[in-house]
């Protein structure tokens, strides 16, 4: 995916006043950065409990190893 940059960002803003309005905006805003701190956290936990898992994985073969 190609970079946004500036000029594209005041183009999508722009549209988004335009179709949703100035009263709007800042509900919709808050909605997006909401849902993306879910996500965020959400990924997080999903890597934290693989990393877990490998961990524990990695204990037991180093337990028959040694047996």
């Amino acid at each position: 995916m190609p970079n946004i940059g500036v000029p594209g960002l005041i183009v999508i803003l722009i549209i988004a006043l335009i179709v949703f309005g100035p009263s709007k905006l800042p509900q919709l805003g808050r909605a997006v950065g909401q849902t993306l701190k879910e996500f965020k956290n959400s990924t997080k936990d999903i890597v934290d409990d693989v990393t877990e898992e490998f961990k524990l994985d990695d204990k037991e073969v180093d337990l028959k190893k040694k047996n």
